[in-house]
């Protein structure tokens, strides 16, 4: 089996974004010197909670497969068309880029949502953060508590094996514990990583994929707008 750990954002527990007078063109402008202390990064306040859990990567190559096949099933896009859409939303997109587009459309279209544009700022603001936990992979957000302007999701794992397609499956593997009726998390469980990929309002994701330097595996994806809003359901 091996290890990886991502932190839960209870969607219970997220409170509502207030939005800085600064542009958040200007936010991502300035990543290169941005630290999670910086005052550009104080905008809203979640409450973070942090979990670990051993999941195997045959059992995630299973989810993702399991995602594809359940997407036909449904009569929703299949996985060659969700691929063209998701292609022509990442123009110029290498295929580390393309990968993690995919997987969030894949997600996103069994809702029926939309498919999310790959955006190149956001990439940029994600693979920012990706170098800062380079050197020891911590399992952190960008942003320190009460200071998100971004939706957000993270990933580690113990070695240097992961793709962008088990973060993306290890999100979205949480839809079992959101209960629609409740608009809430199972208890004791986490579901806002992925009540944040369906968001319907949400239209852009970008992501960035690093191994550092003890040879684990950081990823994380920033959406905009963000999702997770008090009293409001994904879709």
């Amino acid at each position: 089996m091996k290890n990886h750990k991502y932190t839960p954002l209870f969607f219970t527990f997220i409170l509502l974004f207030s939005f800085p007078s600064h542009s958040f063109s200007s936010l991502l402008e300035n990543t290169s010197t941005m630290t999670p202390n910086n005052n550009q990064l104080i905008t809203t306040r979640k409450r973070l909670i942090h979990d670990r859990f051993q999941i195997s990567t045959t059992e995630y190559k299973s989810d993702a497969k399991t995602a594809t096949i359940t997407t036909k099933n449904k009569g929703h896009q299949n996985y060659t068309q969700i691929y063209n859409i998701s292609k022509q939303l990442c123009l110029g997109c290498i295929s580390q880029s393309l990968e993690f587009l995919i997987y969030h459309n894949i997600v996103r279209a069994k809702k029926l949502e939309l498919p999310l544009t790959y955006d190149t700022q956001l990439e940029k603001y994600a693979a920012w953060w990706a170098g800062q936990r380079r050197q020891d992979c911590a399992l952190e957000h960008s942003f320190p508590e009460g200071g998100f302007e971004l939706g957000e999701n993270v990933f580690w794992g113990s070695g240097a094996q992961w793709a962008p397609k088990d973060a993306v499956n290890a999100w979205a593997d949480e839809e079992k514990y959101y209960d629609y009726g409740t608009n809430s998390c199972v208890e004791g469980q986490m579901c806002g990583h992925y009540t944040q990929i369906v968001w319907s309002k949400t239209r852009k994701v970008g992501c960035a994929r690093v191994v550092c330097e003890d040879g684990d595996v950081f990823m994380t994806c920033n959406y905009y707008p963000p999702g997770n809003y008090v009293g409001e359901r994904p879709y």
